[in-house]
């Protein structure tokens, strides 16, 4: 079970989602869409959102996107999508918060890269006025450093005195240490400039995992500032999960982390939202949350030559997932139902007394039947064409009869 201790941070509100503290990690994602396209953005928006998104980022680069945030966000509003909508800022953020107030008011936060708050002299200037334009509109401020766009004076300075040292540490090493440094004297900036304590969140993202744990390790030991976990360019496919995973995981067990994304690279015409079921997995994996009933299906073996279980674990978790935006609507508690779905005798039955609800199919040469076991006794046992369905309003008898009904709202 993962660490009970959280790591003691500020309690930052995001568009009434409230992160750090004691509160519940909130996984956060953000849009691949032109955000001057509206319906695109909104469209991807209420998918994530569907999915389980609680905070999504958009990205502000242009005018005509800065135009069409206000837009996006009403739309929304009328779908009935509450999620908070980010902005990102890159490069030009100080002219187009200024240029477009209505963007402004319409964000839920803005995320501020420092190292890409312009090039040249005018650097300080640029992010005092994004910062300056936050206090004007009651918005927080996510500070996310980025290895790929780290402040090069910044890390110039701290080389040259590394090189200086008696016994210099070696460039990775003063990077994450320059990582954790520009994220801390941005958000000291940003309180200089009258930006409350408790309107910032940190990130300092990198895309390998040690170095990852490293620099969030680091940077929880000196700040109780909410903090946003994720690798940046996480990659593709399993790559991209896995490393993911065992990045957010360490962290997690420790206590660290408030927010989290996976930066997943989807496929040509891929689910945007496969990044947002990875951090519900992650979290509820590490039981720090639940979001959905899990399934527990054995890998299969040479007792398991029919892929029938296989295609009947499958169907059983896409069927809880589709199910789940109407159980949470009506049910407490039903979204930490474990149900098992076993493909021979071996292990099925005991596996299936662990759960809430398991079926143990039958492997090859078994009698053709398959017992199913409900809070640990056996219920009855099925045959036939007709099991996956059969199975189903078992489980749909058992939520109504086992979980609360929540009270209507007046």
């Amino acid at each position: 079970m993962a660490s009970q201790t959280r790591r003691v941070s500020i309690v930052v509100d995001v568009g009434g989602i409230k992160t750090g503290g004691t509160h519940p990690i909130v996984v956060q994602s953000m849009t691949n869409t032109d955000t001057a396209d509206v319906m695109s953005t909104v469209n991807q928006v209420m998918d994530l959102a569907r999915a389980g998104s609680e905070l999504v980022r958009v990205t502000v680069n242009t005018e005509e996107a800065a135009a069409a945030v206000p837009r996006l966000v009403d739309t929304l509003d009328k779908f009935g999508v509450r999620v908070p909508i980010i902005g990102d800022f890159h490069y030009n953020g100080h002219i187009l918060l200024k240029k477009y107030p209505e963007c402004a008011r319409a964000l839920a936060k803005y995320r501020i890269n420092p190292g890409n708050v312009n090039i040249g002299r005018r650097h300080d200037e640029n992010f005092r006025t994004m910062i300056e334009v936050a206090m004007e509109h009651g918005k927080p401020v996510r500070i996310g450093v980025n290895w790929g766009s780290l402040d090069q004076s910044l890390l110039t300075r701290m080389m040259d005195e590394n090189s200086k040292l008696p016994q210099p540490l070696d460039a990775a090493a003063v990077t994450r240490n320059a990582i954790v440094a520009s994220a801390l004297l941005s958000a000291q900036n940003a309180e200089s400039y009258g930006l409350a304590h408790n309107r910032i969140i940190l990130s300092a993202k990198v895309s390998g995992v040690q170095d990852l744990i490293e620099v969030y390790r680091s940077l929880a030991a000196q700040c109780d500032y909410p903090l946003h976990l994720g690798l940046t360019e996480a990659g593709l496919g399993s790559k991209g999960i896995v490393a993911t995973t065992a990045a957010l995981a360490v962290l997690l067990q420790e206590g660290i982390g408030d927010t989290i994304r996976a930066s997943l690279t989807p496929l040509p015409n891929g689910d945007r939202t496969e990044e947002v079921v990875v951090c519900q997995q992650i979290l509820q994996a590490l039981e720090l949350r639940s979001f959905a009933p899990q399934v527990t299906a054995c890998p299969g073996c040479g007792r398991t030559t029919s892929t029938f279980f296989q295609d009947m674990a499958d169907q059983i978790q896409t069927y809880l997932r589709r199910q789940m935006p109407v159980w949470k609507e009506k049910y407490t508690g039903v979204e930490e139902m474990k149900v098992a779905v076993m493909g021979c005798i071996v292990n099925g039955p005991g596996e299936s007394k662990h759960a809430n609800i398991g079926i143990s199919l039958p492997g090859t040469f078994e009698e053709p039947k398959a017992p199913v076991y409900v809070d640990g006794q056996l219920m009855t046992t099925l045959k036939g064409e007709a099991i996956v369905a059969e199975f189903i309003t078992i489980m749909e008898e058992y939520v109504a009869r086992r979980y609360s009904m929540l009270e209507p709202v007046a």
